[in-house]
């Protein structure tokens, strides 16, 4: 009997036991469901950590140092050929671009023909030189015989008649005066002769310029590069547009065609505002992100800074007055190309063991910097105290705590 009460006494606790942690359950649950909800706003749980003070800005690379591949000075029209594909990799010597050769081959062709002509010229005046002077000189000759035989025959006048001597003396003065003239034209028609032949000789010099000049420029017709490196073809306003030049073009003499940067005096050169400039020092590490090279980021150092602010008008109105400001980068590339645009990331300041929340955690209520803090029912208004603010986190100094969990949208008093 006394088995029994005790058996059933046991049974009655467990069931009271059953029935209190039934009662607790449910009593959890309600308060839980009552006062335990779940905010519905993207929400930012406050911690401690480092917080970084960083300034972010635009920059460009540039070559400091380059060779630029130009269309030849002296010849003439030109149409492209062929050219190298723009990045390519080149050695010393490699052909860039090749330009039609045909039209300098028939203006190489005409001035040797003027040449072989002008030579042509030259030797048959030099020819004809010699028969006239041969002939000049044999009539020279003779008059001064007869020069001589005048003056025998009026050497006699004393022993014949008076009239006799007279004739001797006209046949004297006539033999005298042809030698004149037949060294006068022996005279002449030598410096006409060299007068031609002058002539012909200054165009002979003419025509063997324009041939050199032709065959210099058809040599030109082929660029090749002077250095090892990667070429860069350059943009260049052209047909209605600025854009790089392509096979079956035509350039003008002199234009620059590509550019061969000297990969170790690549630098990236940017501008930063008047009110940033004194953040940054000179050995500063940066971080560099290129937008055409998305895969690899690049580190450098800064290596000088302006000391004269200068306008930016490129910039729109107002006005801002910048400090230009030149990066060396640490690491080399192949695909680094003068042109590429680069975000820059400068770590200015570190603060360890900080309380940072993002920026749109932060919102104005009534002239106070809040930040809406969840109470396990409801976004409540908290006053907060801003110290920094950097890109897109601002460091709080007081307001906050470890474990707060603030709203990242403004909930407009509903939740």
């Amino acid at each position: 009997m006394i088995q029994r009460l005790r058996e059933m006494w046991v049974k009655r606790r467990i069931v009271l036991l059953a029935c209190v942690l039934l009662a607790a359950s449910a009593a959890v649950y309600g308060i839980t469901h009552l006062t335990g909800k779940t905010p519905t706003l993207p929400t930012f749980q406050v911690k401690r950590g480092e917080f970084l003070d960083v300034l972010q800005f635009r920059g460009q690379l540039k070559a400091m140092k380059s060779i630029t591949v130009t269309a030849p000075a002296n010849a003439g029209d030109l149409q492209i050929f062929k050219i190298i594909p723009d990045g390519s990799q080149v050695k010393k010597g490699d052909v860039v671009v090749e330009f039609d050769p045909s039209k300098t081959q028939q203006d190489l062709a005409q001035d040797q023909s003027v040449l072989k002509s002008s030579q042509a010229e030259i030797d048959k005046s030099q020819a004809d030189g010699r028969l006239t002077e041969e002939a000049d000189t044999t009539a020279v000759m003779k008059a001064k015989y007869d020069v001589e035989v005048a003056k025998l025959d009026a050497s006699k006048a004393e022993v014949v008649s008076r009239i006799e001597g007279a004739e001797a003396n006209l046949k004297l003065a006539d033999a005298e005066q042809a030698l004149h003239q037949a060294e006068e034209q022996l005279k002449s028609d030598t410096t006409v002769d060299q007068a031609t032949i002058r002539d012909k000789k200054n165009a002979s010099r003419k025509a063997e310029f324009d041939a050199r000049r032709a065959e210099t420029a058809l040599a030109a017709m082929t660029l090749k590069a002077p250095s090892d490196g990667t070429i860069s073809l350059l943009s260049i306003w052209h047909d209605g547009g600025e854009s790089q030049f392509k096979a079956g073009e035509r350039a003008w003499p002199s234009t620059p065609i590509a550019e061969l940067p000297d990969a170790a005096s690549m630098r990236v050169a940017a501008r930063v505002d008047e009110t940033e400039r004194g953040r940054l020092a000179l050995g500063q590490h940066v971080t560099l992100q290129l937008d055409a090279i998305a895969d690899r980021q690049f580190t450098g150092k800064i290596e000088s800074i302006g000391t004269i602010a200068t306008s930016d008008f490129s910039s729109g109105w107002p006005i801002p007055r910048n400090f230009d400001l030149e990066i060396a980068i640490d690491q080399s590339d192949p695909r680094l190309k003068p042109g590429m645009t680069v975000q820059i990331t400068v770590i200015v300041d570190r603060v360890p063991d900080a309380i940072a929340i993002p920026a749109q955690a932060s919102f104005l209520n009534s002239g106070q910097t809040v930040a809406y803090v969840w109470n396990n029912s409801a976004f409540q208004a908290r006053p907060i105290q801003i110290e920094r603010r950097s890109r897109d986190r601002i460091l709080v100094s007081a307001g906050l705590k470890p474990g707060d969990l603030v709203a990242l949208k403004d909930h407009s008093g509903k939740e």
